[in-house]
C-alpha cells in the first residue's frame, strides 16, 4: 500500500524525478512526457466522471482510472521484461480485453454512423469526447518514447483501445447515439 506522509520531497527541484527502481530521468524525458499524458488522461476522465453522475458509465470509468495509474507505474518501470509481479504493475492482456467487451457492449444498441460526429452533445459526452482526444495525445507520446526505450506493448494496446472507449461510451451517453452532431463536409463554405 502507499503511504504519503509528505507531499513535497525537493528530490524533483533540479529538474528529474525518480523511476520505479530508483534510477533518475530528466522530467522532460519522452518517458515522463508520456506519463503525464496519461495522468491528464486521468484527470479528464474524472471530470467526465463528475458531468455523468453515478451510474454503469461511472463504474467503467472508475475502473478505467485505476488501471491508468496501473499504466503510468507501467511506463515508470525500465527493463524489457513486461511480466507483472507483486513489486511490477503490468499492463495485462485481460484489461484490453475487458475493453473490448465494454465495447462491444455499449455498440451493440447503437445505429451505425453515417458520418464522422463532433465531440460535445450533451456536457458529459463533450467530456468524454475530450478526454478521448487527451487519451490519443498519451498513446501518441507513449509510441513516441517507445522509439526510443522499451515499453509495455500491452501499455500502449491499452491506450488505442481505450480511446475507442471513449469514443463508444460518448456516443452511448448521447442519447444512445441520437444527439450525436454529424460532422457535415464543407457545410461553413
Amino acid at each position: 500500500m502507499v503511504k504519503l506522509n509528505k507531499i513535497y520531497t525537493r528530490t524533483g527541484d533540479h529538474g528529474t524525478t525518480g523511476l520505479v527502481g530508483g534510477s533518475r530521468v530528466a522530467k522532460s524525458d519522452p518517458r515522463m512526457a508520456a506519463i503525464g499524458d496519461v495522468d491528464e488522461a486521468n484527470s479528464a476522465i474524472g471530470m467526465a466522471i463528475a458531468a455523468l453522475g453515478e451510474g454503469q458509465f461511472a463504474v467503467m470509468l472508475r475502473r478505467i482510472q485505476n488501471d491508468l495509474f496501473d499504466l503510468g507505474a507501467d511506463l515508470a518501470t525500465p527493463g524489457e521484461d513486461f511480466t507483472p509481479s507483486e513489486m511490477t504493475l503490468r499492463i495485462v492482456v485481460d484489461q484490453v480485453a475487458r475493453l473490448e467487451k465494454e465495447i462491444d457492449q455499449m455498440n451493440a444498441p447503437l445505429k451505425p454512423l453515417r458520418s464522422f460526429i463532433l465531440p460535445g452533445g450533451s456536457q458529459a459526452a463533450a467530456a468524454i469526447h475530450l478526454a478521448r482526444a487527451i487519451v490519443r495525445r498519451a498513446e501518441r507520446t507513449a509510441v513516441g518514447a517507445g522509439d526510443g526505450i522499451s515499453l509495455n506493448p500491452q501499455a500502449l494496446t491499452y491506450l488505442n483501445r481505450l480511446s475507442d472507449h471513449l469514443f463508444v461510451m460518448a456516443r452511448a451517453v448521447n442519447a444512445g447515439g441520437a444527439g450525436d452532431i454529424l460532422w457535415v463536409p464543407g457545410a461553413s463554405r
